[in-house]
């Protein structure tokens, strides 16, 4: 595998999803077109993993791309709704940074426990990672009714929040890695 693992199809669908943020940037004040294409980079993020395990095409190359077009979709929704909305996108790529590290030796059950779909506190996470600026833009237009607004943020928010665990776990060990004597060669 080298550069063609760049037109890989997962990859491909990764690029389509570039496309799809950048489309919804520019349809910002258009909240059907807005909702339409940047639903449609959500759906495609679980497209891309799921075919790159069935096509067994996973590479580094795809995971990195995935995780910055979801860096890169989020931050610029976080961005476009709320002034301090980059605080929650610098984090997101602090974090992103920490794991490309390989610092983690051990990770505790929680953690463990939210990451990905696998779980149903995994659903409830990536719920509040990735639904939750959606939502929160589809309630700036006003809609759903009030009521619906409020639990809909609560229960995503929950999400968003123990996403937030993860993430701060993640940076303090990171921390603690770098900071820590380092290790002698092998000789």
């Amino acid at each position: 595998m080298g550069r063609d693992v760049l037109l890989d199809w997962p990859n491909v669908i990764g690029y389509v999803r570039i496309g799809c943020v950048f489309a919804a940037w520019a349809s910002y004040h258009t909240p059907e077109v807005f909702v339409c294409l940047y639903g449609t980079n959500i759906v495609l993020d679980g497209v891309d993993g799921w075919l790159a395990r069935r096509l067994g095409r996973s590479s580094r190359f795809g995971a990195w791309l995935d995780v910055v077009v979801d860096n890169l979709g989020r931050g610029m929704l976080w961005s476009l709704l709320y002034q301090w909305g980059w605080l929650v996108s610098a984090l997101e790529w602090c974090v992103f940074v920490c794991n490309h590290g390989n610092s983690f030796t051990s990770i505790p059950p929680l953690v463990r426990a939210i990451n990905g779909f696998w779980t149903p506190l995994g659903v409830w996470v990536m719920g509040g990672l990735h639904a939750l600026p959606l939502w929160l833009y589809w309630c700036h237009w006003g809609s759903p009714a009030p009521p619906i607004q409020i639990l809909g943020t609560l229960l995503l928010g929950a999400g968003r929040l123990l996403a937030l665990t993860a993430e701060l776990w993640c940076v303090w060990t990171h921390i603690q890695y770098l900071t820590s004597p380092p290790t002698a060669p092998p000789e």
